[in-house]
């Protein structure tokens, strides 16, 4: 049985999805998966052991439709469910199974408050479509694998960090999703322990910033290393401080505990930090009685409200203490 999963982007959605394909491939018989994404994000699925064969959505779109109809697929899983996955369907006309985006409910909320989200992780909806082939959660939590090559050396790190640091996060896809740099300052004075920054290049001015507070304590990897390497400095971090972002489910994926801290978005959504039934330390910073979260579902460049209390408010003070207390326990 040849099986086509598809889910485009981004980061965590794709890290999100691993339950699906490794409960697929290890309890049906005989299946064959193959799995669909942008060609930019190939290298967080790309070493998966349970994919037996990659697709990429690149520039030529008829190529990749002549080559997908050449597989004769049997099923679709379609984790992303848009306009051009439907497209996709269309063109290979074999049974499909669509995950439900509840873009309705999610509607509600954002816009009028009204919460009729079901309190169902994304992982376990996004396994229901796996029920006509009797497939269930195994409960294992993410899978995330990286590949030898691109392991962080230790000598990649400053010599002040080779005995333990604490990840701190400092980017996220939209604006509305991060602490403002005042208070991402406020944090790494406070945080007695060495801390690295994580963020894309995009984030390397604002860590380089917060670094000069204090150059040995603090170590800014913005922008330095590979999304591989990135999520190996993930795996080495004692814990990890982040906001609602990919590296999020990358350490959830690596059982490592997490400090999540929420700003337009919320925890209904269902995307919180998943480790199946392993027990593993979380903690979630949310500032409470805003009628204004959520305000959106992704994110915005700037506050709808222009006070931005779902981060302004946020006490660091308390962050700092749970993760100190966490790092000590931790090696």
């Amino acid at each position: 049985m040849k099986l086509l999963i598809i889910r485009f982007s981004s980061i965590g959605d794709i890290v999100l999805t691993t339950p699906v394909i490794r409960c697929l491939k290890q309890q049906t018989q005989g299946a064959e998966i193959h799995y669909l994404t942008k060609f930019s994000f190939h290298k967080v699925i790309a070493s998966n052991p349970y994919v037996d064969k990659f697709y990429y959505l690149n520039n030529d779109w008829d190529l990749l439709m002549h080559e997908l109809k050449e597989e004769n697929y049997d099923y679709i899983i379609d984790l992303h469910h848009n306009l051009r996955t439907l497209k996709i369907k269309k063109t290979l006309k074999v049974k499909s199974f669509s995950f439900n985006k509840l873009n309705i409910h999610k509607w509600l909320l954002t816009n009028f408050k009204i919460n009729r989200l079901p309190d169902v992780h994304i992982v376990d909806r996004y396994l229901e479509t796996l029920k006509e082939f009797g497939v269930k959660n195994d409960n294992k939590g993410l899978d995330y694998f990286i590949p030898k090559e691109e392991e962080v050396k230790q000598t990649d790190l400053p010599h002040s960090h080779h005995l333990g640091y604490i990840g701190l996060v400092i980017g996220a896809a939209h604006a509305t999703k991060k602490l403002p740099l005042q208070k991402l300052k406020e944090l790494c004075t406070v945080l007695d322990h060495p801390i690295v920054l994580m963020g894309g290049p995009e984030d390397r001015a604002t860590g380089e910033q917060i670094a000069s507070i204090d150059n040995i304590k603090i170590y800014n990897a913005c922008g330095k290393f590979s999304i591989n390497e990135s999520a190996d400095l993930v795996r080495k971090a004692k814990l990890l401080i982040t906001h609602d972002t990919g590296l999020m489910h990358i350490a959830a994926a690596f059982k490592k505990p997490i400090i999540s801290i929420w700003g337009n978005t919320v925890p209904a959504f269902g995307m919180t930090p998943y480790y199946g039934n392993n027990p593993v330390t979380s903690s979630m910073f949310q500032v409470p009685g805003l009628s204004c979260r959520p305000c959106s579902k992704i994110g915005h460049d700037t506050c709808p409200k222009k006070h931005f209390k779902c981060m302004e408010l946020q006490e660091v003070n308390q962050i700092a203490a749970m993760a100190q207390a966490w790092a000590k326990t931790l090696r």
